[in-house]
């Protein structure tokens, strides 16, 4: 089978071929049929984060070197089940949403729940094998989750950007109905959150963007009013008293993007981080006990969260971000142009599907 290998950094992504996978105990064997590419892949490829004050965080430092198989927004067809994996035979063949965050499974955080927060996480797409090849092992069905009646294009996105927003908004503070939620950046996970955010009952959004393309595809999917932060003192009309500003979402993560949005927070307000843009900030202590403010990071979600947030698009639809599709061949091309900023919204790879007819 073709596997798309990173391997070393700052490289283009290589073609290689190895023997399919073969599971064992109770594992199971998913063909990937989508794909997307997240930002994190683009960390991945260059080999750290930037972490502020010159100080970098290297994949060496979690235990991750090339070769690196990327991808963690992964939907494919359900094709083998090792001897000890609880499928039921009828689920063959069917298709399923991969949850990639996978931890230990024995600490007391995943036995909460939460394997993202595991700190012997072992993610698909980073320390297991990802979706950038044509089939791929999961270590159990328990990882799978049903995705009938979803578009399976933009339900692949869900496993990370749909995760992430929705996981951020649960953080968030306010009266959804009567004040205001801010989204600062407005690509992928920006356009995720806004379509959630609506489905969640938010119903003033307020979008923050540097670029003019963006701002206009958040009026478009539904925004209540946009800014570029750029702009000193644009996004003060964004707020009143009437509608104070009580949560903010942060999709870039920079120390500009993080003071902004902490700055129109109403008191009692909440900041969440999201975005790995990396960096640092100074926050005034006087000011943060004074207004109250509640500054949260949040890690992708957890098992728990994904299934609400598949109920969710079930029950009452999400609505459709923008989403281009590629050939999983063009993997380097998918990366550049999400490097490039070139992207209305998500890319996701579709795999090549054989014609069974031909021998």
């Amino acid at each position: 089978m073709k596997s798309y290998q990173l391997t070393g950094f700052n490289r283009p992504l290589e073609c290689v071929e190895q023997p399919a996978p073969e599971p064992k105990g109770s594992e199971v064997v998913i063909e990937v049929m989508q794909c997307g590419v997240c930002h994190t892949d683009l960390h991945l490829c260059r080999g750290y984060y930037d972490v502020g004050g010159d100080k970098k965080f290297t994949l060496a430092d979690r235990g991750v070197h090339p070769p690196i198989v990327l991808g963690h927004e992964i939907l494919g067809k359900l094709i083998a089940a090792g001897p000890d994996a609880p499928v039921d035979p009828a689920q063959i063949g069917r298709d399923f949403l991969v949850y990639p965050w996978i931890g230990c499974g024995t600490c007391a955080i995943c036995r909460s729940g939460q394997e993202n927060l595991c700190p012997d996480v072992a993610a698909i797409g980073i320390q297991r094998p990802g979706g950038y090849q044509e089939q791929l092992i999961v270590p159990h069905p328990r990882y799978l989750f049903d995705v009938e009646g979803i578009n399976p294009v933009v339900a692949a996105t869900y496993a990370c950007s749909g995760l992430t927003a929705y996981a951020a908004i649960r953080k968030c503070s306010g009266d959804p109905a009567t004040e205001a939620l801010m989204i600062m950046g407005f690509g992928g996970l920006g356009q995720s959150a806004l379509l959630i955010a609506k489905a969640l009952g938010h119903a003033h959004i307020v979008v923050a963007d540097t670029l003019e393309e963006r701002r206009t595809i958040a009026l478009e999917m539904g925004a209540s009013a946009v800014f570029d932060p750029a702009d000193p003192g644009a996004g003060q009309d964004s707020a009143s008293p009437a509608r104070p500003i009580a949560a903010a979402l942060d999709f870039v993560g920079s120390e500009e993007s993080a003071l902004n949005a902490i700055a129109m927070l109403r008191r009692g307000g909440t900041y969440v981080a999201v975005g790995l843009f990396g960096g640092e900030m100074k926050v005034s202590l006087v000011g943060l006990i004074v207004k109250a403010l509640s500054i949260v990071g949040s890690y992708v979600g957890s098992p728990q969260e994904l299934g609400e947030l598949l109920d969710l698009a079930r029950g009452r639809g999400l609505g459709v971000p923008p989403v281009e599709t590629m050939p999983m061949s063009e993997v380097n091309q998918a990366l550049q142009r999400l490097a490039k900023g070139e992207s209305r919204g998500r890319i996701v790879l579709t795999a090549a599907v054989p014609d069974k007819a031909k021998p």
